[in-house]
């Protein structure tokens, strides 16, 4: 296994935290110049100034919803779809500054992706993943719409490795790919992964693939040790569609290593107050990226940070890992599901009077259950419910009818209720 991506993985901490803070001035100048809503909102904010976690934490937090809503409103009004906050449109690939592409992820939220090697930086996790140039890794993260494929094949790439573009969906068709090609490395949901190997095995054949790197979902310590004892040595990534990589695992398995080219901050749920090391809240995550300067950007993931630095020798700050929502808003086999788009489900069905997303199953086998109140209930309601359900969300769900007033009054949009073990 590799040892490092580069010498930036070791250096010392203090030196670390000054060079990010170094650059976080030029960082908010440009997003103010080249951003009309990052003009408002740091408005009165000299960029010269922020150069402490200090500073940093006297700027507002910006949440995912708060983006989301963004958007919308200046998609609405016809103006500029990712709402002021990047600093490029499409103005081609002869354009330095020009996104390669635009994503859509659920909400809907718009993505612009950059021009660059590894736009993302995912390369940094696949190395501590084990993975080396050479390898041929095959690719189950989606292609379609969402960023995610686009960010592990970026990284593969740098590195690298070729990649086969298997996508979500068509298990037998991609089995049948793996068992041909031959890749010794996967990138994709664990959930999907374990779906492969048991297929492979029920079919009495063994998968070729021998490291893996999963995003998109928990992955359970116990799922991690059944891979495992099948040869398949798999570690964790956590990234965002906004962001790109924020923490990676590595082969000591004490927690994730933050990526060299993000700020991260904890702070208590519902304020933009940091708490101290140690103590869980939301991870605020502020990336040193021109193209989409997202400045204490609210993940809405909750995490803590780990005393002390990872045995591998990497010198970054350590979280412990995914540990929940800090808001409703929750990952569903991958993809992210909002209040809103429960809202938008009850929008086009005036009938239902309230509803919530209920969300059960153990790791590996989300299930989506739409509990909805209505006085005039019948299968042709619970279909068309359905069908609202599966365009607002892009995933398939069951229907509960209830009587009104079946629902605790709570204010709760959606519950998860999966057990993780």
């Amino acid at each position: 296994m590799p040892a490092y991506h580069d010498s930036l993985e070791t250096r010392a901490p203090a030196e670390r935290e000054a060079a990010l803070f170094a650059a976080l001035p030029d960082l908010i100048a440009h997003a103010r110049a080249h951003g009309a809503a990052w003009a408002e909102r740091l408005a009165d904010v000299d960029p010269l100034r922020v150069t402490s976690r200090a500073e940093l934490a006297r700027l507002p937090v910006l949440r995912k919803h708060d983006l989301m809503e963004r958007q919308h409103a200046s998609r609405a009004a016809g103006g500029d779809p990712f709402a002021g906050l990047s600093t490029i449109g499409w103005r081609g690939l002869l354009q330095a500054r020009g996104a390669r592409r635009v994503f859509q992820s659920p909400g809907p939220i718009y993505e612009p992706e950059g021009q660059g090697i590894d736009y993302w930086r995912s390369a940094r996790a696949l190395t501590a993943a084990g993975f080396e140039s050479g390898d041929l890794i095959h690719n189950a993260f989606s292609y379609h719409l969402t960023p995610g494929a686009w960010i592990m094949e970026a990284g593969a790439q740098a590195i690298g490795c070729t990649v086969f573009p298997g996508g979500v969906g068509n298990t037998e068709q991609q089995l049948a790919a793996i068992m041909d090609l031959k890749p010794v490395g996967y990138c994709g949901t664990p959930s999907f992964l374990r779906i492969l190997v048991e297929k492979a095995e029920a079919a009495g054949v063994r998968l070729p693939i021998r490291k893996a790197l999963v995003s998109g979902e928990a992955f359970p310590p116990s799922l991690r040790d059944w891979l495992a004892e099948r040869g398949i040595a798999a570690y964790q990534a956590y990234a965002t569609a906004d962001v790109g990589l924020i923490a990676y695992e590595t082969s000591a398995r004490e927690g994730l290593v933050l990526d060299e080219s993000v700020i991260l901050e904890i702070v208590r749920p519902g304020t933009d107050d940091p708490v101290p090391d140690g103590e869980v809240g939301e991870v605020v995550v502020t990336a040193l990226n021109p193209d989409y300067p997202l400045i204490r950007f609210g993940t809405g993931d909750l995490s803590a940070v780990l005393p002390g630095p990872c045995p591998t020798g990497r010198t970054n700050t350590r979280i412990r890992g995914w540990l929940g929502r800090a808001d409703q808003t929750t990952k569903i086999k991958g993809m992210f599901v909002h209040p809103a788009q429960v809202a938008e489900v009850l929008r086009r069905h005036p009938e239902v009077r309230r509803a919530r997303l209920v969300v059960s199953g153990r790791m590996a086998d989300d299930q989506m259950l739409l509990r909805a109140e209505t006085d005039t209930p019948s299968e042709a309601l619970k279909h068309a419910l359905q069908e609202s359900l599966r365009d607002a969300t892009k995933l398939r769900g069951d229907v509960e009818l209830l009587t009104i007033g079946a629902l605790p009054n709570d204010g709760k949009v959606i519950e998860d209720a999966r057990t993780y073990d």
